[in-house]
């Protein structure tokens, strides 16, 4: 293993990352809740998922699979605590503040980096059983890959929220 594979690691989640901050910048946290496009994400919402699930892979990388819902059995209709709290992910609340999302986001991402310097790439933990994912082991290096796929996915998606808000690009 060599530092050059930790360096392209981190540099892959910083640019998703910078991209992902530069296109919320400058918003008022009314324009952060807004939801402008026929989803129901929000650039708020966003920052929060992706916060939320950068969390949950690092410690996926460091403790293995946490207990998840039986997602093939939900009542959607009555869902459990556990499957609101994920929805609630996508949502920025009243009380919350984009300025408070965007400097937790930056304190995991920082957890996040400190791990991708010391952990062993190598090291393995069982996929949780999830109807979309068939039974699997991933390696932390894996993991963290997949943090950065799923970072610059929602980076996307922010792009085109923000275009519709007010016409800023992130690129082009």
């Amino acid at each position: 293993m060599t530092n050059s594979e930790r360096d392209d690691l981190l540099d892959l989640l910083t640019k998703h990352r910078e991209l992902f901050r530069f296109t919320v910048q400058g918003l008022s946290d009314e324009a952060a809740r807004t939801t402008p496009t026929v989803s129901a994400l929000s650039l708020g919402g966003l920052i929060k998922h992706v916060t939320l699930v950068e969390r949950n892979w690092a410690d996926f990388v460091v403790n293995g699979a946490a207990n998840q819902p039986d997602w093939a059995n939900v009542d959607w209709s009555n869902p459990p605590p556990e499957v609101v709290a994920f929805q609630q992910a996508f949502v920025m609340r009243e009380d919350e503040a984009l300025a408070d999302l965007l400097e937790t986001y930056a304190e995991v991402a920082a957890a996040t980096d400190e791990l991708v310097r010391t952990v062993d790439l190598d090291a393995a933990h069982p996929l949780p059983a999830a109807p979309w994912s068939p039974a699997t082991t991933w390696t932390a290096r894996r993991a963290i890959i997949h943090i950065a796929l799923e970072t610059a996915q929602h980076a996307g998606h922010a792009d085109i929220i923000r275009e519709t808000i007010d016409g800023q690009k992130s690129m082009g």
